[in-house]
């Protein structure tokens, strides 16, 4: 890590956004990052971080996906249009293709699932060019996958098993199974 924490400390400006809605991981993550080096604004809301980005554009955040009032992406879109030159990490606890493109789409140069560590969320930042971060330690196994996209599209049908299990071309029956038991590590 000591190569990481050099070239943190040789960047000019430092100043990083952490936005999430998970007060505890907030916290956490906002610290290992200033342990980092990291210069660490902290906000629990869209409207929180809308405010931080207007008095001053980060060079760099890292942003949850959904929140209580809203969604990561108009954050995305506001630090994009302050500052172009800005690098935003996208974290999310539903990962799922769709909510990649999108992040990516709105100007996000990387995408981790959480939980993420705090070494990780530093590589994707620090990532030169079209070069992405390493791959995970610890990837989400093919049946948490499978999990988390299940429950996605389970939220999107406002948790309407009949709606989830048509859109899935699943029964209706293995869905509710699938749905009763608890998430694959």
């Amino acid at each position: 890590m000591v190569d990481l924490n050099d070239h943190i400390a040789a960047l000019p400006d430092r100043s990083l956004l952490v936005l999430d809605d998970d007060a505890p991981l907030r916290t956490r993550l906002g610290r290992a990052l200033e342990q980092r080096g990291f210069e660490v604004t902290l906000a629990g809301g869209v409207a929180e971080a809308l405010g931080a980005v207007r008095a001053h554009a980060p060079a760099f955040a890292v942003l949850d996906m959904r929140l209580d009032d809203g969604t990561g992406l108009k954050v995305v879109q506001a630090i994009r249009d302050a500052r172009p030159e800005s690098k935003v990490i996208m974290l999310t606890g539903y990962g799922n293709i769709a909510t990649a493109v999108a992040a990516v789409k709105a100007g996000a140069v990387d995408y981790l699932s959480k939980p993420a560590d705090a070494d990780d969320v530093v590589r994707a930042l620090l990532a030169q060019g079209g070069a992405s971060a390493a791959p995970p330690e610890n990837p989400m196994s093919a049946d948490r996958v499978r999990w988390e996209h299940i429950q996605r599209v389970y939220e999107l049908c406002n948790h309407n098993v009949s709606e989830t299990a048509r859109r899935l071309s699943m029964h209706r029956r293995t869905l509710q199974r699938i749905l009763a038991k608890r998430a694959p590590r």
